[in-house]
């Protein structure tokens, strides 16, 4: 080739000859096997002992005071685990009887049927261990320092649940566990609900909903809205209304005159718009606030409209929430909160929201608005979302005093827990005490609960 050196090639076969040993004992020319058995037994109890050490979690193992999970918790991981592991039972045993039988005649075919079985069984002890691996670290957060803020956040997510089933026009089973806060640094509030299957969990079913929360909410509670937003999400599911309000919107839509691909988005937008509105539902018009927190970023992104994104448009969710406002009966509210976000964004016509949406907007948002907050609902016990959780004026000025008591360290009294996240907004809107102090109280006071 041009001159250059070949390398000679090697049979597969003569290579592995210069990998055996040059001085053999040649007594009678024969070369004694090697010895497989101890390395065969290591292989079946290697995955005896995996499975042995993907334990159940003990009730008290993560402490025993109020921050701890719950014995429901810590169950329903374990009966997650405990079904996993008594398959890897299954398969180690037949690792074992694999190791026994080529001990017995270590001949190419029992040798990789053993390796054959051995794999799968890793591959599952893996599987296992990201679940197991999951909950000990889930768990481990309530022994941290941030086991009290977590302890909080639960107690919030338990308050929206129990006030919603309270508030039911027919009886239903009661969901359990209840939903379980933890923190994720580096990542937005989330959800994982109920009954789905999860990455983390090796595409497991989910038992209990998870809210995640990073650390830049909890160290500023008054941007925990985001708990009653991620709480609604699993509630639309525990309700069953996951497929009834989409096809709502889009029926509804059609019948006003919209056209199939305005109502199409609109449909695709459902959960993350019905979370906005139940966490409104919830919390009151300081949750408008949370939302533009989290809404108002640079005109490029707050106006970019992705055409197959599960958000509304940013600049859009705000619009849909300050509607619903106006409903509940806060109009001053309301206008305040749309006159500073069109101070901030203008002229939505320089983002890429299709002329169609802005022009069809005005009609549709307050349609997808009555649809799912002002629409009786069989899965509702025929009423609708707004007579279920009920926010009236009265709990505004609710709200509002045990704002001041927060900033003064005041016991806010018998006030909801979902109640002490606009309260402590209040409170540092109108600068009655420092940020630390507020934090500190709002966590206090949702400790003595």
């Amino acid at each position: 080739m041009n001159g250059l050196l070949k390398t000679p090639t090697r049979s597969f076969e003569a290579w592995q000859e210069d990998l055996l040993p040059v001085n053999q004992p040649a007594s009678d020319g024969f070369i004694e096997p090697p010895n497989l058995d101890p390395w065969l037994r290591v292989q079946a109890l290697n995955v005896i002992r995996h499975a042995a050490a993907l334990r159940p979690f003990c009730h008290k193992e993560f402490g025993t005071d109020p921050a701890s999970p719950s014995d429901a918790h810590i169950d329903a991981a374990n009966e997650l685990i405990g079904n996993l592991r008594s398959q890897l039972r299954e398969m180690s045993q037949r690792v074992g009887q694999s190791a026994s039988d080529a001990i017995a005649q270590p001949d190419v075919e029992r040798l990789q049927e053993l390796l054959i079985r051995k794999e799968r069984s890793h591959d599952w002890v893996q599987a296992i261990e990201q679940i197991w691996d999951f909950y000990f670290e889930l768990f481990g957060q309530r022994q941290s320092r941030f086991g009290d803020w977590l302890l909080a956040c639960d107690r919030i997510a338990l308050d929206c649940y129990q006030y919603v089933y309270m508030g039911l026009g027919m009886p239903k089973s009661i969901p359990a566990p209840a939903p379980f806060s933890y923190m994720k640094t580096g990542f937005g509030p989330a959800t994982f609900r109920r009954g789905i299957s999860l990455t983390k969990l090796s595409k497991q079913i989910n038992p209990f909903p998870l809210i995640q929360l990073p650390y830049h909410r909890l160290v500023n509670p008054w941007t925990l809205g985001a708990i009653l937003h991620e709480v609604s999400h699993n509630l639309q599911t525990d309700l069953n209304l996951r497929q009834t309000i989409p096809s709502a919107i889009a029926y509804r839509l059609l019948k006003a005159g919209m056209s199939r691909g305005v109502a199409t988005t609109w449909s695709r937008w459902h959960s993350e718009t019905f979370a906005d509105l139940s966490g409104l539902l919830l919390g009151g018009p300081y949750i408008v606030a949370s939302l533009m927190d989290i809404a108002a970023r640079s005109p490029a992104s707050t106006l970019y409209f992705h055409p197959g994104a599960v958000h509304p448009t940013p600049y859009l969710r705000v619009f849909i929430s300050t509607e619903l406002l106006r409903r509940m009966g806060f109009p001053k509210a309301a206008n305040n909160y749309q006159r500073i976000w069109q101070r901030l964004y203008p002229n939505p016509r320089v983002g890429t929201i299709p002329p169609e949406f802005l022009e069809s907007f005005g009609k549709a948002h307050k349609v997808v608005v009555d649809t799912i907050c002002f629409t009786p609902y069989q899965e509702l016990g025929n009423k609708t979302l707004a007579d279920v959780t009920g926010f009236k004026p009265q709990h505004q000025r609710m709200i509002e005093e045990a704002g001041e008591r927060l900033a003064a360290g005041n016991d806010p009294g018998i006030i909801p827990e979902r109640f002490l996240i606009p309260a402590s907004r209040w409170a540092l809107d109108r600068r009655l005490a420092e940020p630390k102090v507020i934090t500190q109280n709002f966590y206090s006071a949702l400790g003595r609960r």
